[in-house]
Formats: structure tokens, sequence, C-alpha cells
């Protein structure tokens, strides 16, 4: 253990003895119309819980998935969080149409001092939370693994902001960073974490979170890029490709993943990549990945932490997808996309500018015409393996297009409802013509996403009283 960790678990330790933490690994495993799960193994890793004492039931209503922790004796609710996973991904994509799939998973929660059942639910078509699995954890189990692999590096504090039981804890990750590549590792993660806290409302909430940077070091510099025959075996095991989308990294080693990140207290991570082509990716309650050294690593950075943070929906919907399309547009249960289907019940008319229409008018058409085009212009560029540099050409263009052309737009800066969202033209509507989910211009969060990151970071920190529905 080192020296600044060992100081890190008494700090936290002593201050109010804290309670430690505990997780529970399992398989979850299925295809597009199944699903079961099964449980690997309940382990106590080495820091104590990081999390708000006194906020330890989730009332964001965010996520695909949700689980609690209940007293097994009483049924009283300890402990709650809505999350999202790969496999609620994978499961819309067209392989698990065709075949089975498995993933590894984790729930983390503060360690009960008598058993506890562990429910697990997804939401059901009215996005209401329907039991799926259930299991009894005692935390005095004899095969609760207690051991300890070896610390992965020096815990760097990037910002500290005090406790992490009274902030949110963001962990900054790297990955394929060699040991003499630290330096670099230590230099990219700070210079996103300056990146993101000149976006709204981090940046007025900044003292509400702490950063920690741990970095174990990789045989060899980079990630696997399968695509282009590169494979590396690198300690969190990122990789581009992801379903087979050449920009979408993600790490399928779970157990890698969060036995390092246990070295570290945290609530999200972001995975920092070491490389330079285009790629990240961002699941809620996960992680958010990034490619360091792309020339759009700060866009990618703060639009992949956003899905991680808040659950944000991506708003845009030209380019290419991998999720087969619904037969109904059932109403998502991200904050920032919407089917529209009453418009008096808006879930976000609360944010509304006064007098705009719904559904809120705009040069769709002309959009998209020039969005396709792009996409053509991305194929031939991967198409011909043309350098990174032809790529970015490709998005700086799009990217001055765009800026002029919804800037220019009628009710471009207003909250209404603009078609084409979700990646779908038609049927989901986004809040602004324009916003960080949506393109890669320089612009801020809309005004719903910055309302829905406002209230998460309020469930872990602040001084704003958490209210809760009551719950039998």
């Amino acid at each position: 253990m080192t020296r600044a960790l060992l100081a890190l678990l008494l700090a936290t330790s002593a201050s109010a003895a804290a309670p430690r933490t505990l997780r529970v690994d399992y398989f979850h495993t299925g295809n597009a119309t199944e699903e079961r799960f099964s449980l690997d193994r309940v382990v106590l890793e080495p820091l104590p819980w990081p999390g708000h004492p006194e906020r330890t039931l989730d009332d964001t209503n965010l996520g695909k998935y949700l689980f609690e922790v209940r007293d097994r004796d009483t049924n009283r609710l300890l402990y709650s969080r809505g999350f999202a996973s790969i496999y609620g991904e994978w499961e819309l994509t067209g392989e698990a149409k065709r075949q089975n799939g498995t993933f590894h998973e984790s729930l983390r929660f503060p360690h009960p001092e008598r058993p506890v059942q562990v429910l697990l639910k997804k939401r059901d078509e009215q996005n209401a939370f329907r039991e799926v699995w259930s299991l009894v954890v005692d935390p005095k189990d004899m095969l609760v693994d207690t051991s300890s692999p070896p610390a992965p590096g020096p815990l760097l504090k990037l910002l500290e902001s005090g406790p992490p039981e009274q902030k949110v804890d963001l962990l900054i990750l790297g990955d394929g960073y060699t040991e003499a590549e630290r330096p670099k590792f230590e230099k990219d993660a700070r210079r996103m974490v300056d990146i993101l806290f000149t976006f709204s409302p981090f940046k007025e909430r900044k003292s509400d979170f702490n950063v920690w940077g741990l970095m174990p070091a990789a045989a060899q510099s980079g990630i696997s890029r399968p695509s282009t025959g590169v494979h590396r075996r690198s300690p969190v095991g990122t990789t581009y490709d992801a379903f087979r989308s050449e920009r979408y990294i993600l790490t399928f080693d779970n157990k890698a993943f969060r036995e390092l990140s246990a070295f570290a207290p945290y609530e999200f991570v972001e995975i920092l990549s070491n490389g330079n082509t285009y790629g990240g990716g961002g699941i809620f309650g996960l992680y958010g990945t990034v490619a360091a050294d792309s020339l759009w690593a700060p866009y990618v950075f703060v639009h992949e932490f956003g899905h991680h943070f808040a659950g944000l929906a991506d708003e845009y919907y030209t380019s290419e997808s991998v999720y087969v399309p619904s037969a109904d547009r059932l109403e998502p249960w991200e904050k920032n996309v919407t089917a529209l289907k009453d418009p008096e019940s808006l879930k976000w008319k609360h944010l509304m500018t006064p007098g705009t229409p719904l559904p809120t008018p705009w040069e769709k058409a002309a959009y998209e015409t020039h969005s396709n085009d792009v996409q053509k212009r991305r194929r031939q560029v991967r198409a011909q393996k043309k350098p990174e540099s032809e790529m970015d050409s490709v998005f700086i263009a799009q990217r001055d297009w765009e800026e002029k052309f919804l800037s220019s737009q009628k009710y471009s800066g207003k909250v209404g409802a603009f078609e084409g969202a979700h990646y779908e033209a038609h049927g989901y509507y986004r809040p602004q013509l324009d916003c960080v989910m949506f393109t890669r211009d320089r612009v801020p969060f809309c005004a719903v996403c910055q309302s829905a990151i406002s209230q998460v970071i309020n469930l872990y920190a602040g001084s704003r009283p958490q209210t809760f529905k009551k719950t039998p």
C-alpha cells in the first residue's frame, strides 16, 4: 500500500468511522429477449465508503437499472442507485438478436452491519422499475473476499476540496501509459480536469468536487484498436471498436477496472486512454472514456462525461449507430430527450422559453443534407486509411458550418422541442438547437442538461437538502 493511500485511508476512517465499501460482482447474461444474473463474488474493497452518509437514497429517477439494498430483517431501505450498463446497450444491437452475451458487472454500497437483500430492478415499457434479480448478502460470510491486490501506483490529488464523504469524488484512471509515460498521464489528466470545470454547472460547483488520479503502468504504450489489427493487454482493458463501432472506446474487463479503481475514493470514473485516434464512450454510473491525444479530446471528454455523470442521452441522429431502432417511440428515461407524446406534460416544461412553439421548427432538411455529406467523407477517410489529421479537417469544417447554421435559426438559444435526437430523425426531440450532447460545436450544455447535471451533484455534495419520497 502506498504512503498516500495509507494516509487517505487513515484520514477518512478517522473522520466519521466510515464503513468500508462492499462490492457485489456478478455476471449478466442474455440476448435481445431474455436476461439472467448469477453471483460471481462479494468483495470488501480496501478503502472506506466515499459517499455522503445522509444521501444514501437516489431521488434522481435516472438509469435503465436501479439497485436497492434493504435490511434483511426489517426491509428498511438502506441504499439505492440508478445506473446503466454495457449489457443494457448491447441488448439493443443486432448482435443481441443473433446470439447470447455475458458481461461482468458490479454493485457497490456501504458495508452493512447485518445481512441485506440486494434487489436489481429494470425499467419496463412504462418506465417503471421492475425487479429482475435478488440475492441475500451476509457481510460476515466467510466467502466475502477480503484480500487486496497490490496498489496500481501513487494516488494523485488533482483537485481536493474536502473529505470524500462530503464531495463528488471523480477518479481519472489512466490506461495504456507505460511507467516512463507517468508524467504524460498526469499532464493529460490535469488538462482534462481543467477543461471540465470551464463548463457550467461544473464551473460553478467546482468546490463540490474532489478529483483523484491513478495510473497502472502498461507494458506497451497505447490501447487496442482491432479494426487496424492493433491489440494491447493494457491494465484496464480499454479498446476501440466496441460493438464494432470504430470510435467507441469501452473496457469489457469489469473485474480489472473495479480492482484498480478500488484504490481511490470514487463515485465516478473517467478512463483516460493513451491514444490519438478520435474516440470515447460513456455509460451512466459506470465510467466515461476518452482518447487523450485526439484533437477533439476536450469535447469528447465533456460529452462522454455527460453520459456517465448525469445519464444524458445523445442528441445527435445523423451519425451511424450500432443500435437497432425501436418499433415504438417509448419515452426515454434520460432527461434531455423526449418522444413528445403529450406536449402539455413535457418533462422540461418548467425550463421552456415563453412563446416557443411545440414542436419547435428549424431547418432540419438542410442540416441533414450537410450532415449526410460529412458522414460520407468520414467513411472515405477511414476506408482509405488516411492520417488522423484528415479526419480532424473534416470535423473542423463540419463544426464551422454547424455553428454558423444553427446559431442563425429563429429559435436558436431557446428551450423548446426540436425534432431529431436519440439517434432518430423522427419521433424524438431535444431541448435546444445546439448543445454539447448534439454537436462538436463550441457551445455549452443546454439548460435541460445543466439542470440534470446539477441534480446529480446535489445527490452527492453541496448544502442543498435532499428530498425523498416515502419508501415502504
